[in-house]
């Protein structure tokens, strides 16, 4: 597993999605949707080592802050690992 979830990520308006297949449940904020860079930002995750995939699309990392996440959707996070 290369994240995990915050306590506060969690329960008062339920947003389920999938990530690297396995169901997640977050809260969303009613006035505010859970944004691709607000979603990292949950997970801990630096934006600038990994690759996205949103409901089987490549997401360019300058689109982070426009695409939103919605109920349902299926994501794929793939971090960068350097080594030899």
């Amino acid at each position: 597993e290369i994240f995990r979830l915050n306590e506060e990520a969690i329960m008062s308006n339920p947003l389920k999605l999938t990530i690297n297949g396995e169901r997640h449940t977050f809260c969303q904020d009613q006035e505010e949707p859970l944004t691709i860079a607000g979603l990292l930002v949950k997970l801990g995750l630096d934006p600038l080592k990994l690759a996205v995939e949103h409901n089987h699309e490549i997401v360019r990392r300058s689109t982070y802050d426009d695409v939103t996440v919605h109920d349902g959707d299926n994501l794929e996070l793939v971090q960068f690992v350097g080594g030899g």
